[in-house]
């Protein structure tokens, strides 16, 4: 397996001593925490085991993985576990993907509190579709839907949003039928924004009187109530934005768009080019351009970049992706084997697996590639613990990859 050219954890190691020291006491352990297991994933601080294959005998060192969800080489074998469990709850129907975004205001409170305003994030989202789904006047059903929390722009800065992936229609309320959204057309927009807008605002006041919610810094006269009413009343009005996409092309098409947003990080090491003395360098989209000019680079400092990054980290225990409605973990099994009966769907070819988005922090399958000679199946002939290193050594130019024992 190629090592990219350049990787996050190659930052850290030339600039994270110093960033440390400089931003001592302003940097909370979780933050700390992720930059030592990225700094330490794959490499001989976490051991690993020796792999030989049953056939020509080739063999290879594997370095165990840091297995944590921020870590930008840990979430392509957690993406495909997951993906793996949610094959079975797909239904043969056209699925939408919708987009509900803070607004810039709201922002920097969502920082100083992750937990709090990313948990109603989350959830205002969720309510917002589900209420209007069950309305009469537009679908009058019961709908489900994936939740992802993304905190990050293209350019790593803060801006929080969810990506909901939601069936194209719903149980009837009395349970008796399927209800099809209009093809090409799930939820009026304007409605879901609005609704979204009150039940969010309504909510954060809540966390704001019962002492939930901290300030500081820039931030800190919003502790006053005067204050905080003052700045939320514009938002009251302002429009707010949720972005409904086209439907899919099928059940496939939404497992590849999983595949690339349910374990995604602030940044991949695919999109860095370079790191020099003017900084690091690496691709990002400009939203507010057209066609290829949307595709530019951006520099920024060490200091930034890793500041960046960092401000990304989720609270420890905070799930960022959510099941809501007919998929709520629970009762997901009957519900999709309710709306494939009503559909008239063949049943899945097996059970499909709980749902357990544990799989955000580890990995739970074998998931080593085949010989690079011939092809055959890599078996461990040896363990080694942290620091520790094998007994012989592998075969000549040997790869190194991840373990995930």
């Amino acid at each position: 397996m190629r090592r990219p050219r350049l990787e996050v954890s190659d930052v850290f190691h030339r600039h994270g001593a110093d960033w440390r020291r400089a931003n001592a006491g302003h940097v909370s352990l979780a933050q700390l925490q992720v930059m030592s297991a990225i700094e330490q994933c794959r490499s001989a601080a976490l051991g690993g085991h020796v792999e030989r294959c049953q056939d020509c005998g080739h063999s290879r060192i594997a370095y165990n993985s840091c297995r944590n969800r921020h870590c930008p080489k840990c979430q392509g074998a957690a993406a495909t576990d997951w993906l793996t469990a949610r094959e079975a709850d797909l239904l043969p129907v056209g699925y939408f993907h919708v987009v509900f975004t803070l607004p810039a205001e709201i922002s920097p409170i969502a920082y100083q509190n992750k937990a709090v305003v990313y948990d109603l994030l989350l959830r205002t989202a969720a309510e917002t579709l589900l209420t209007i789904a069950a309305d009469p006047r537009h679908l009058g059903a019961r709908i489900g839907a994936t939740a992802v929390l993304h905190s990050w722009g293209s350019a790593i800065t803060h801006h929080p949003h969810v990506h909901m992936i939601v069936p194209g229609g719903g149980i009837s309320l009395d349970g008796t039928r399927w209800v099809p959204c209009r093809p090409s057309f799930f939820l009026p927009v304007r409605v879901l924004s609005r609704l979204f807008r009150r039940l969010f605002l309504h909510g954060l006041a809540d966390a704001y009187t019962a002492g939930r919610l901290t300030f500081f810094g820039d931030l800190n006269n919003l502790r006053y109530p005067t204050v905080f009413a003052a700045h939320l009343a514009p938002l009251r009005k302002k429009n707010w934005f949720v972005y409904a996409k086209p439907p899919f092309a099928g059940p496939e098409a939404v497992l590849a768009y999983l595949a690339r947003y349910t374990h995604r990080v602030a940044i991949s090491n695919s999109r860095l080019i370079s790191l020099g003395e003017r900084g690091v360098t690496f691709r990002y989209k400009d939203y507010r351009r057209n066609g290829r000019a949307r595709y530019r680079t951006m520099t920024l400092a060490p200091d930034e970049f890793i500041r960046r990054f960092l401000i990304h980290v989720l609270p420890k225990g905070f799930h960022r992706i959510r099941h809501y409605g007919l998929l709520a973990s629970a009762t997901c099994k009957t519900n999709i084997a309710r709306a494939r009966e009503l559909i008239a769907a063949p049943p899945p070819a097996s059970d499909p697996p709980e749902h357990d988005d544990g799989l955000d922090a580890g990995v739970q399958a074998d998931h080593r590639p085949p010989c690079p000679c011939c092809g055959g199946r890599m078996i461990i002939v040896e363990t080694f613990e942290r620091a520790g290193a094998p007994r012989g050594p592998p075969s000549p130019n040997a790869g190194v990859r991840s373990a995930t024992p």
